[in-house]
């Protein structure tokens, strides 16, 4: 008989395939517009290439998710932390 373990890490974040729900559901749009390209398309290097984006897509996700600070581009706390209010006006 087959044996499950629980899923203990339910508070950090629900996860299907390695992906979050957001990602893993863009994902399926995805899985969905390829399976359109591939059943109204008749050639044999547009089904390949389908496949092939549908991987490299997946790589991707997983690699963002494992690894999130690729896209952290703005600064996580300001330069300067006052009680001021500021006008606007720059004095310098």
């Amino acid at each position: 008989m087959k044996q499950f373990e629980p899923y203990k890490n339910i508070r950090k974040r629900a996860v299907i395939f390695g992906l979050p729900i957001s990602l893993f559901a863009l994902m399926m749009v995805s899985i969905l517009a390829s399976l359109l390209v591939i059943i109204f398309s008749f050639r044999f290097g547009i089904i390949i290439g389908v496949l092939v984006f549908n991987a490299a897509l997946y790589v991707a996700l997983t690699r963002i998710t494992h690894n999130p600070q690729l896209f952290q581009t703005a600064n996580a706390f300001p330069k300067i932390i006052s009680n001021k209010r500021n006008s606007g006006f720059n004095y310098e």
